[in-house]
């Protein structure tokens, strides 16, 4: 829940600064000189940006939270739990980690269009610290269960 929280405070605050930005490049763009309305004209496009990189990373947020809450009712009582060893700083042990992450690409590769082995992949991936596979593995997984092509 503490992530929800900050993810929220955070995109709240990024949103507020692309109207301080938005602002100023109107006033910049009011001022009539050549190069401060060039400057005025870029400001308009980087909250564009932002917003776009917003919306994309909140919807990956959604849909995988989305994912595994589908996976979670589905094993209900009987879901494994894979308590990983831990550091004394409190990170997952990384042998831990990569005698998970091996048994996870094994099941992913014997079934190939399965979500939830995608999924189950894409945690593995996360608790040996990979984030960028880890992410497209999970994207991977939202895009077989939702039956669209996946991105790349």
């Amino acid at each position: 829940m503490g992530g929800k929280i900050t993810y929220f405070f955070l995109a709240t605050v990024l949103v507020l600064v692309f109207g301080v930005v938005a602002m100023e490049g109107v006033l910049l763009l009011l001022t009539g000189e050549p190069a401060a309305m060039g400057m005025g004209a870029i400001a308009f496009v980087l909250p564009v940006i932002g917003a776009w990189f917003l919306w994309h990373n909140t919807r990956f947020a959604r849909d995988a939270h989305r994912l595994g809450r589908e996976l979670a009712a589905e094993e209900g009582d009987g879901a494994e739990d894979e308590a990983l060893a831990r550091t004394p700083g409190g990170r997952i042990d990384r042998d831990a980690a990569d005698a998970v992450f091996a048994r996870r690409q094994a099941e992913t590769e014997a079934a190939p269009d399965d979500w939830r082995a995608w999924f189950r992949l894409a945690v593995a991936y996360h608790d040996a610290r990979d984030t960028p596979r880890a992410r497209k593995a999970m994207q991977r997984a939202i895009a077989l269960h939702d039956g669209t092509p996946a991105r790349t």
